[in-house]
């Protein structure tokens, strides 16, 4: 009976995905508070000129292009490259590992503790590798490319951000 729901369920949300429902289900939790980080950085955005946040815009950027943005991605890679082989385990550690990660850095850098941003950066640094590892195993290689691209500008993009929160933290 869980087979055929499954296959119901999957058959509901479309072509594309060979992933079984409950991968789906993670998938499109995941992209939803993608998208309320998204709306968070606006709101955030708003308030930082009339609250005069010092941080409030590097924060209104962060959620909105880090934390909201690349979660979204993270979140629909298994249906965007077709991979046969996704886990509902898998993307839920993902995205666990993502907003913590994301929490990490966003608390270091707001406490100005660059060692809680760089334990923040490592574990995004860690989906990172695992999500452009999984884009080796899939069916759509043109969607592949591209997504890797975006995987590879985020993993270069976190040195950098460490590198500037010491510079931040120590000037």
């Amino acid at each position: 009976m869980d087979a055929r729901r499954d296959t119901l369920a999957r058959d509901a949300v479309g072509p594309g995905s060979d992933a079984p429902a409950h991968v789906d289900r993670v998938g499109r939790v995941g992209f939803a508070l993608g998208v309320a980080l998204v709306i968070a950085g606006g709101l955030v955005a708003a308030v930082t000129g009339p609250l005069e946040l010092a941080k409030g815009s590097w924060l209104a950027a962060y959620l909105v292009l880090v934390a909201g943005v690349a979660q979204c991605c993270l979140a629909v890679q298994h249906r965007l490259l077709q991979t046969p082989d996704a886990s509902a385990r898998r993307l839920r550690t993902s995205l666990i590992g993502w907003n913590l990660g994301n929490a990490l850095v966003i608390a270091g850098t707001l406490v100005t503790a660059p060692i809680v941003v760089d334990v923040g950066g490592i574990l995004l640094l860690a989906v990172l590798v695992a999500a452009m590892a999984a884009t080796w195993r899939h069916r759509a290689p043109a969607r592949a490319v591209l997504y890797r691209i975006v995987l590879g500008a985020l993993i270069v993009s976190i040195p950098i951000g460490l590198t500037l929160a010491h510079l931040r933290a120590a000037g």
